[in-house]
């Protein structure tokens, strides 16, 4: 993960970006979002790249940014930031976090009704003043308090792909501790939930005050709630909060099984506990008779008392887990090393950060048997698409490459966007030579369920085809999926043998854990892809197969898990 100073620097860069934005300032900002992009995906402490002088081997940084780094790092502070924040009011840069609202429409809503502050724009949509400004209207207003009321919602939860490598840098920290004699994650980010609420961590140690001693002065942490013997709580620099839990080598398994949750599931296996004439609870399964403890230490143990094959966390929900393993008949979950290859990916081409062969050569290091290059095509020039003659182009590199490199094949593709009436934006005289064609849509997210579900119904007729990209369009954290009926795009999908895409993007993870399930229910082949911008991305696989292994996926049900010989069959 990207440490601390990293993730300091990267916030400070798209802070000027936000600010830019606001002054009206065209190009820079683009510039200062893709080098704090990459600045918090690299996986190399930004302080190395300065020690070395190598700031500008970042993918983005130039001369002027690079020196904006070396102040912050020097200082701690950076004075083109502080003079940039005294141009505007505190409150309004919170303000561009709203959905639909942009830098032109911010700034109006300042000057003429002085709204600086997220509660202030909610109070004058509701006493319908905005309505009343040039560029305004009644529908306006409406989408305003909509998305004030998405965007307070979102405020409670954090994505899994932000939390987890931060939890996980904390969790090996500690766990180096001689005094740390057992350790897990627990709560929704060991059932790998796509957004968490906060973190709980349970350790086994003989002597834990010098532990929460540890604990307490990590870098990570900016603030310390409370400390004591066996429980202390922090709020980390995400403003993340974590517990930490000192739990008896006795009760162990039942107190990782009852943090771990869900709520649901726990109460099914209370009442199964209970029929029984026991008590479970944290402290172990208990004869409610004799007092006798019956599991405790472990927790496959609890599972076994019970009559039950052990269930893996991600899939403890109540969502029929706890029946199936009373019958024998829970799934083999897929995973993270099942994978094969990576059938989505960009590069410089379009909007990636590194080269086809640089792409390549990382997902090699990961052991892939292949990946597939899947730039934009050329309607989507936001994010530089490719013409018809660039991915001719594009194509003849790929065939280069292929010859010179060993034990990894790369597959020639494109990511078309579907238009509003389900039309490519590349034509099918292009397509036919491709090995991969994602079709995804991008744009006019409003429209109805019907218009929306015939327009995906249209691209998927088209004969080339392969996989639909991140299907419901949702952005965690941002944007809700857009409305489409779902079963009819799962019955196309099962007739013409299109595969369904399980974006690994963090704020993507699209299709979510209960359409992969379904999706499985029709016999559809999903593909778990990571849409990688940049190298470092390719560490989001972990996160769709998380998320497949809450939708009860198996290897059989993931088809870049096949090799390559297979996958060229199915394609």
């Amino acid at each position: 993960m990207s440490s601390v100073l990293n993730t300091k620097i990267a916030n400070m860069l798209y802070e000027i970006a936000d600010l830019l934005e606001l002054k009206g300032v065209q190009f820079k900002p683009r510039a200062y979002r893709r080098a704090a992009q990459n600045i918090n995906n690299s996986s190399e402490d930004i302080t190395s790249f300065y020690e070395n002088d190598r700031l500008q081997e970042i993918e983005g940084v130039g001369e002027s940014i690079a020196s904006k780094i070396k102040e912050i790092i020097e200082t701690g502070s950076l004075e083109y930031l502080e003079d940039l924040r005294k141009e505007f009011p505190k409150g309004l840069q919170e303000l561009m976090d709203i959905q639909g609202l942009g830098p032109k429409s911010l700034m109006k809503l300042y000057k003429e009704l002085d709204i600086k502050t997220i509660d202030q724009l909610e109070e004058a949509a509701k006493n319908q003043k905005i309505r009343e400004i040039e560029g305004f209207g009644k529908k306006s207003e409406e989408n305003i308090l909509k998305n004030i009321k998405m965007y307070k919602k979102f405020q409670e939860r954090f994505l899994l792909g932000d939390i987890l490598p931060l939890a996980e840098n904390i969790e090996k920290k500690l766990s180096n501790l001689k005094e740390v004699k057992r350790i897990n994650l627990a709560g929704s980010i060991r059932r790998k939930k796509e957004t968490i609420g906060d973190v709980d961590i349970l350790i086994i140690s003989p002597k834990p005050d010098k532990v929460m001693d540890f604990f307490t002065e990590l870098e990570e942490v900016k603030r310390v709630v409370s400390k004591g013997h066996t429980r202390s709580t922090v709020i980390t620099v995400k403003n993340l909060q974590i517990d930490l839990r000192v739990v008896e080598k006795e009760s162990y398994g039942s107190a990782l099984q009852y943090f771990t949750g869900s709520k649901e599931h726990n109460i099914k296996l209370r009442s199964i506990a209970l029929k029984k004439n026991w008590k479970l609870s944290e402290y172990g399964l208990i004869d409610k008779d004799s007092t006798e403890t019956i599991a405790s230490e472990n927790e496959a143990d609890i599972y076994k008392a019970l009559g039950l094959d052990y269930i893996e966390p991600e899939l403890r929900e109540d969502r029929g887990e706890i029946e199936a393993a009373q019958e024998g008949k829970l799934p083999t979950l897929i995973k993270l090393e099942d994978i094969k290859g990576d059938l989505h990916m960009h590069t410089k081409w379009s909007e990636g950060s590194h080269t086809i062969e640089e792409m390549a050569q990382a997902a090699k290091q990961k052991g892939y048997e292949y990946i597939a290059i899947c730039d934009h095509a050329e309607t989507l020039q936001i994010a530089s698409g490719l013409s018809s003659e660039e991915i001719g182009k594009q194509m003849k590199e790929i065939d280069e490459i292929n010859k010179k490199i060993d034990d990894i094949t790369i597959l020639s593709g494109i990511e078309a966007n579907i238009d509003a009436e389900g039309k490519l934006d590349v034509k099918n005289n292009i397509l036919k030579d491709l090995d991969i064609v994602v079709a995804s849509i991008h744009s006019g997210f409003k429209k109805s369920e019907e218009e929306m579900t015939n327009r995906i119904l249209n691209a998927m007729h088209n004969d080339y085809v392969n996989i639909l990209g991140h299907p419901t369009g949702r952005m965690l954290n941002k944007r809700e999926p857009y409305e489409v009926n779902l079963s009819k795009i799962f019955e196309a999908a099962a007739d013409l043998g299109i595969f369904l895409e399980l974006n690994s993007f963090p704020d993507r993870l699209d299709l979510n854990d209960v359409n992969c399930r379904t999706a499985k229910d029709y016999d559809i082949l999903i593909s778990i892809n990571t849409d990688s911008h940049h190298k470092d991305h390719l560490r989001y696989m972990k996160y769709g197969v998380a998320t497949a292994r809450r939708g009860w996926l198996e290897k059989k049900d993931v088809a870049n898990t096949l090799i390559l010989k297979e996958l060229k069959k199915l394609l």
